[in-house]
């Protein structure tokens, strides 16, 4: 399976960590975060920087937060969609 392949299967594919935390704050809000995935740098003093440094260095929180911005996306998609 070539490299270009792959990428093309995966949602993620040049969508950095801080974009998907400034589209999800926008879109959802620390709170609504918060609820979603319990770790501090979303419930106590949230931002952006004390998050992504947070989730570089904690692969199961990434993981969820991840998840959580691909399930966004496939939301607002269908919410776009014509029908």
């Amino acid at each position: 399976m070539s490299a270009e392949h792959q990428h093309a299967n995966n949602p993620l594919h040049g969508i950095t960590l801080e974009r998907m935390l400034t589209e999800m704050e926008a879109q959802l809000g620390w709170t609504r975060m918060g609820r979603r995935v319990k770790i501090q740098c979303f419930l106590s003093e949230p931002s952006v920087s004390s998050s992504l440094k947070f989730l570089r260095r904690t692969p199961w929180a990434r993981t969820k937060v991840e998840a959580m911005y691909v399930e966004m996306m496939r939301t607002a998609a269908r919410s776009r969609k014509p029908g």
